[in-house]
């Protein structure tokens, strides 16, 4: 099968073409024909070298953790999926990921593609869709009536967290560039902020939770915004404590758990509307494809998701 791959880490030149070996599915595993897959900032991070202690894989490595395609064999265990299924998918972190025609996944982690999404709109949504899903439901818990901050709302994760926390109920602001207010306030989002032009923390006030999607120096700033009580969490690193104890809030590092249920869940809410994919940008199954793929995301001005056309 073909794969795009990296052989060491580096800029975004190290992707590269390669034949390698259809995988084998064992039997708790589905073997997905890939029709589609999406960038995140893991993928970047992983190529460039940042998180070879956290996950030390053995080159060569297919980067890649979104999926949407057809089931085209099983395992002897597997119950719930048969051949010709659509599904779509976030695998376990492994070197075999998905930049590659071709991926073996573990039946808990795969969900039935919602029948009225294309495979790129599928792709679009594992990763960043299940990070939003959590950080909302599982950590912070954000109930109806909530004042919710989502920072970088334009961007993947922030795209799909505004309309899930308009789903529950919450008020939601969003920080984003003017080129994007439209943007964001058509996802839903109550408050605009031009992060160019004025500062969150100026505007807001007595927040229950924020959504931090940036890390660092914006990441303790959200800790001024949010009312004794308050939660946050972040996907860019661990919160300073000592701020958390200062503003008398919850605030949790996140790192995304993989779950097939819960990717069914989600799709429910897109199959009713609720939640719509937003792929902003689409690029094709290359070494050129990803290369330039991966120079866009590292810009961090991405609208909406990043999506690999495999067919």
């Amino acid at each position: 099968m073909k794969a795009v791959v990296i052989n060491q880490y580096g800029d975004s030149n190290v992707l590269e073409e390669m034949e390698l070996s259809k995988p084998t599915p064992d039997e708790n595993q589905v073997l997905v024909e890939i029709y589609a897959t999406s960038i995140n900032p893991i993928d970047w991070k992983l190529r460039s070298g940042y998180l070879k202690d956290m996950l030390p894989l053995e080159f060569p490595i297919i980067l890649g953790w979104d999926l949407a395609g057809k089931v085209v064999a099983t395992g002897d265990k597997v119950e719930n999926f048969q051949i010709g299924d659509e599904v779509f998918a976030r695998p376990a972190t492994n070197n075999r990921g998905t930049y590659a025609e071709y991926a073996a996944v573990d039946e808990h982690l795969l969900a039935k593609k919602p029948a009225s999404l294309t495979f790129e709109q599928a792709a679009s949504i594992p990763l960043a869709g299940l990070t939003a899903w959590q950080c909302l439901v599982d950590v912070t818990k954000v109930k109806a009536g909530e004042k919710v901050l989502i920072q970088a709302g334009a961007g993947g994760v922030g795209s799909l967290a505004i309309q899930i926390a308009k789903s529950i109920g919450a008020y939601v602001a969003t920080t984003a560039s003017a080129d994007n207010e439209a943007y964001v306030k058509e996802l839903g989002a109550d408050l605009f902020i031009d992060y160019r032009k004025e500062n969150f923390e100026d505007v807001l006030a007595d927040y229950d939770v924020v959504i931090d999607t940036m890390g660092g120096e914006i990441l303790n700033r959200g800790f001024t915004v949010l009312k004794p009580g308050g939660r946050m969490v972040t996907i860019s690193g661990q919160p300073d404590q000592s701020l958390a104890d200062k503003y008398q809030v919850e605030a949790n590092g996140y790192w995304l758990n993989p779950d097939g249920t819960q990717l069914g869940e989600l799709g429910e809410l897109l199959e009713k509307g609720d939640v719509k994919p937003q792929v902003g940008h689409t690029f094709p199954f290359s070494g050129e494809g990803l290369r330039r793929a991966h120079q866009l995301s590292e810009t961090h001005h991405a609208k909406g998701k990043i999506v690999i056309n495999m067919k």
